[in-house]
């Protein structure tokens, strides 16, 4: 496959993206996560936050990249948060919610800047999938969530972004989240839609990473979970692996 589009949309295997909060990283844990995301089957690693406090998005790819060959896609809070030297963007449109600056606005800002870079650009429809307790995703883009039961509004928002061209759409429940976006609205959404579903938010364990794969989810992204325990990651690398 030529492009990271190509190797999602080839539907030929489940995939596992790690997330990275260049603020929560030193130079050390940038270092381990990536020798340890070499080792262990790691298709992507998503590199951004919500909103970023310090200048070390570019130090914390820079030291990815010399430590392993998994593409770093940026999954950007703000249009601030773009680096040239990584892979790929998550160009982001947050459908799920009513704030026209996170449906378009940023965008635009940010467009003329992109087009200069050799970032392979992945349009995105985002969908906040509540949680059970606020999340930093929320709060920045002062958007409600998707209610945690409703899947049929969930599969409409899906096919809406699908229809406007979008090429991938992120099922999130947020940083921190109580628990993960249920099986059944990921099967609903993947009922309605033909493109590839990325989930991420409250995965903590392999059992549930292949769970929701089994539902529809074609990439698994994990973060949180893993800056508190790192052994998680050999753990829903391979029960991801096992659905292909």
């Amino acid at each position: 496959m030529n492009t990271i589009s190509e190797k999602i949309t080839s539907g030929k295997q489940k995939m596992f993206a790690v997330l990275i909060d260049p603020d929560k990283s030193d130079s050390r844990s940038c270092e381990k996560l990536a020798l340890s995301a070499g080792e262990n089957k790691v298709d992507f690693i998503f590199a951004g936050s919500s909103i970023l406090t310090g200048n070390r998005l570019d130090a914390c790819i820079g030291i990815i990249k010399k430590n392993c060959s998994i593409p770093v896609v940026l999954f950007p809070g703000n249009a601030l948060q773009i680096s040239r030297i990584a892979d790929a963007i998550l160009f982001l449109s947050l459908i799920s919610g009513r704030n026209a600056e996170l449906l378009i606005g940023s965008h635009v800002t940010a467009a003329p800047y992109l087009r200069e870079t050799q970032l392979e650009i992945l349009p995105t429809g985002y969908m906040v999938i509540d949680s059970g307790t606020p999340t930093s995703v929320s709060y920045m883009s002062q958007t409600m969530p998707i209610p945690h039961g409703k899947n049929d509004i969930a599969a409409c928002t899906a096919m809406a972004g699908e229809m406007l061209g979008l090429k991938f759409i992120f099922m999130d429940a947020g940083s921190g989240a109580k628990y993960p976006v249920s099986s059944s609205m990921i099967a609903k959404v993947r009922e309605s839609v033909k493109i590839p579903i990325i989930v991420g938010g409250g995965i903590r364990t392999g059992e549930k990473a292949f769970e929701l794969c089994r539902a529809g989810a074609d990439v698994i992204v994990v973060g949180n979970a893993l800056e508190k325990e790192p052994m998680l990651l050999p753990e829903i690398s391979s029960a991801v692996n096992m659905t292909i």
